[in-house]
């Protein structure tokens, strides 16, 4: 199934009460994405002081979906020491925060012991699942969707059992 963005800011603001995201890729190549990762490679780093300069769409639309009450949290299970990417996340996820998101990270060795999917995916509302499929370089391939409830309890399960062990993003440090 493929997605545009209107589709998925639709989808969001369908959300009542919450929705959830698990990431467990130690590198992403999504195309909005490359041009700030370069720069950052190259020593720029985000001023949280200068908010308009780093304010975007995703930023807005968490922040209009958490006024309504809305809970969103993202978690992000990552290798350590963690790759250049996650590090490159690490230093803009104020961002997120700032918006609305609530955000933890789970060193990979503390979910061995997990059941996971094999795709990173959202949660809506505990009946939606959203998995987003990659490929080996982190392209964006397509969204699948499920209501199934083996997959909503499934990942509904994953992402409470990694969000239980997660360090809250204000603590870890990369």
């Amino acid at each position: 199934m493929s997605q545009s963005l209107t589709d998925f800011s639709d989808l969001i603001r369908s959300v009542q009460e919450s929705a959830v995201h698990l990431e467990m890729r130690d590198t992403y190549g999504v195309e909005n994405e490359i041009e700030g990762f370069a720069a950052w490679k190259q020593g720029r780093r985000l001023d949280p002081e200068d908010r308009g300069s780093w304010w975007r769409p995703w930023l807005d639309l968490v922040q209009e979906v958490t006024a309504k009450g809305v809970v969103i949290r993202r978690a992000r299970i990552v290798s350590e020491p963690v790759s250049d990417y996650i590090a490159f996340e690490h230093s803009g996820t104020f961002t997120n925060l700032a918006a609305g998101e609530q955000i933890r990270w789970l060193p990979r060795r503390s979910a061995s012991d997990l059941a996971l999917p094999g795709n990173d995916f959202w949660l809506f509302d505990g009946r939606l699942v959203q998995f987003n499929v990659f490929d080996g370089v982190g392209r964006w391939v397509h969204t699948d969707q499920t209501e199934d409830p083996a997959a909503v309890d499934l990942c509904a399960s994953a992402f409470e059992a990694v969000w239980e062990r997660a360090i809250p993003h204000e603590k870890y440090v990369v």
